[in-house]
């Protein structure tokens, strides 16, 4: 499990004297604790809900980095993309644009769809198949293209 990886990587953290990579899985685990913790989640944490909570702070941590970057502060852009490099370390691996339109047009088929009509069904079980391996917004872009 994910939440067990995070624990044992903070003991390695440690014993490396690595700042970033402990602070960062200190801050995975503290969400994952509160995760697990929120009513309803019966004290477990399931590897898909854990890595939707990684690629939350991934992504936060990639807007941050902007901000700062903005606000021409290069230093803490570079903290909060050094503390991505670590959180996407435990993200599955991405697929590309034509990993995705290929598993697209496989839904497709599968479900009939022929108009935008169907879009909400083909990104339903297209959200679903490539959970974690894919950005929301890439899915509904290659989906759109390929019904309209």
């Amino acid at each position: 499990m994910l939440f067990d990886q995070i624990s044992a990587d903070i003991k390695d953290a440690m014993k490396a004297r690595d700042q970033v990579r402990l602070d960062t899985l200190r801050n995975i685990k503290k969400v994952f604790l509160e995760a697990k913790t929120a009513p309803g989640a019966n004290d477990t944490l399931e590897d898909a809900t854990a890595v939707k909570l990684l690629q939350k702070l991934a992504k936060q941590g990639k807007e941050s980095a902007a901000i700062y970057t903005q606000q021409n502060r290069p230093d803490l852009a570079e903290n909060e993309l050094a503390q991505v490099a670590v959180i996407e370390a435990y993200l599955p691996k991405a697929l590309s644009a034509e990993e995705i339109e290929k598993i697209v047009k496989e839904i497709i088929a599968q479900t009939g769809a022929s108009s935008m009509k169907d879009m909400g069904k083909v990104m339903g079980l297209a959200s679903k198949q490539m959970a974690g391996q894919a950005e929301g917004g890439t899915i509904s872009a290659i989906v759109k293209k390929l019904l309209a």
